[in-house]
């Protein structure tokens, strides 16, 4: 289903992988003509001529003066991946780990001319590291040893720049699945009341969810959801999770974002959601059958444990990225995690988080993600990193009453493995508790089908716990639209879970 192409996510994104095969681990004397790196907008200039003119951008493809301008304008931090091979991520069964990092830190030490101040992070979960390089030249030789993975720039924000080049709003709070803290009276034609006082969003009934609860309702399953964290002003997400009809689960809340510019900086800053769209996907997924008359989500009695790993949708930055990378490691090694959701994502691919997804997958996780949301901002469309990944169920909405018709801001694409109906005739999407007390608001775009789409992975899990991943994942086929012959770019399309749980 998956093929590495361009694309982007919600507030926009994109793939681009690396790798560099059979190279000789040598350290030659470097000859460097050009000395000056590029401008940022030079930088963004060729990147965006490389997406014109061939669909696509890759680190792994890029020039070794325009990755080294990169570093260097991105605060001169790069992120290098390393190994004997490209899959070879897992520090725990790479046995020479340390005596490969040694080798790349000792060509870093030998071009940049010192001997500290160039490991800003080691990953103890990853064979990935985080230096600073100043110099053209260590780029050069590092890029002509046979155990770098991939070297790509840790810290070049593209988006900021654009946004500085074309007055752009690369993170607007104005599109459906990005920031915001409203709250909106709901129209009663989008939700039914159900027992005790919780309202059921229309989706639900499209996609069979309440009649699926006579046989499942997420019990004894455990969702990690990596994005802004969640409110400490919902309690529904909170001191309140067991309201209702739900009871007997937890949610967790961590936070592993460092709010700074600063790649060095560190502290996180909590697990608190300071941008909305977190809130919104944990009440998607499994917001609690509630007696206080606002909105249930699919899974009411699964456990949750969010994680506060980005500021925002785009991960365009260091301490984003590597937020993301941290969350899905955590994740991976937590035996109580069955799934994964993030609805987040980036312009290229990022090294590191394809690192942290395979480890995870490899851990058995089932990981969906958003297939991507545009805003005015995005000139393109398609499926987004990470979500073109094969170790990740890539999904998307579509409207109502279809599964080939994809919502008004939603991408599409051979990627796509599920869709989620999440836009009305009407133009409605899909009630979900606000950011505060007493309060509900709408969400659309691929991240609430993503979010959504999770909670049903954790109802027939729930309904099978003896189950693998792939047995549920079957399921969850046979019992969607396309099923056995998936769509090319809408995949096995609409979930029936009734049928996915019975």
């Amino acid at each position: 289903m998956k093929r590495n192409v361009f694309y982007l996510l919600m507030v926009f994104f994109i793939l681009g992988s690396c790798s560099r095969d059979e190279i000789q681990n040598e350290s030659p004397e470097i000859a460097v003509t050009q000395k000056d790196p590029l401008t940022e907008k030079q930088i963004n200039a060729e990147i965006n001529q490389s997406i014109k003119s061939t669909g696509s951008f890759a680190w792994s493809g890029a020039s070794d003066y325009l990755l080294w301008s990169a570093v260097f304008r991105g605060n001169k931090v790069a992120s290098i991946g390393f190994g004997s091979s490209r899959e070879d991520f897992d520090r725990s069964l790479s046995p020479d780990n340390e005596a490969v990092q040694n080798e790349v830190l000792d060509v870093i030490k030998k071009y940049e001319g010192k001997q500290d101040r160039l490991v800003l992070n080691s990953d103890q979960f990853l064979n990935q590291i985080d230096v600073i390089i100043e110099k053209q030249e260590t780029i050069i030789a590092l890029r002509q040893m046979k155990n770098i993975r991939y070297l790509e720039p840790a810290d070049y924000r593209y988006f900021d720049i654009e946004n500085n080049v074309n007055g752009s709003v690369a993170k607007s709070s104005g599109s459906s699945s990005g920031c915001g803290f409203e709250s909106t009276a709901l129209n009663a034609a989008d939700y039914t009341t159900v027992t005790p006082n919780a309202k059921a969003p229309w989706s639900f009934y499209k996609h069979n969810i309440t009649s699926a609860w006579s046989y499942s309702t997420g019990t004894g399953i455990t969702i990690g959801l990596v994005d802004t964290g969640v409110s400490s002003e919902q309690s529904l997400l909170g001191n309140s999770f067991n309201n209702g009809s739900s009871s007997g689960r937890t949610i967790t809340k961590k936070g592993v974002y460092v709010d700074s510019v600063w790649p060095w900086s560190t502290g996180y800053d909590g697990a608190s959601d300071k941008c909305g769209h977190g809130t919104k996907m944990a009440s998607a997924m499994a917001a609690p059958r509630n007696n206080l008359g606002q909105p249930v989500g699919v899974a009411y009695n699964a456990s949750l444990i969010t994680y506060r790993a980005a500021s925002n949708v785009v991960l365009d930055g260091y301490h984003e990225q590597n937020g993301v990378k941290i969350a899905f490691t955590e994740l991976a090694n937590n035996p109580n995690v069955k799934i994964i959701s993030m609805s987040m994502g980036h312009i290229f691919s990022v090294g590191k988080i394809e690192d942290a997804v395979k480890y995870a997958y490899s851990k058995g996780k089932l990981i969906f993600c958003a297939g991507g949301t545009s805003t005015s901002f995005t000139n393109f469309a398609g499926v987004i990193f990470p979500a073109w990944m094969p170790e990740t169920q890539a999904v998307t909405g579509v409207k109502e009453n279809t599964s080939n018709q994809k919502c008004d801001v939603c991408h599409s694409g051979a990627e796509i493995d599920f869709t989620y109906q999440m836009e009305r005739t009407s133009g409605s999407s899909i009630p979900v508790l606000s950011y505060y007390n007493a309060q509900a608001d709408y969400v659309g775009g691929s991240s609430v089908a993503t979010a959504s789409t999770a909670g049903i992975a954790a109802l027939v899990w729930s309904k099978n716990p003896s189950w693998t991943r792939e047995q549920v994942l079957n399921k969850m086929r046979q019992s969607a639209t396309y099923y056995p012959t998936p769509s090319s770019d809408y995949g096995y399309g609409n979930i029936n879970v009734l049928q996915a749980v019975q």
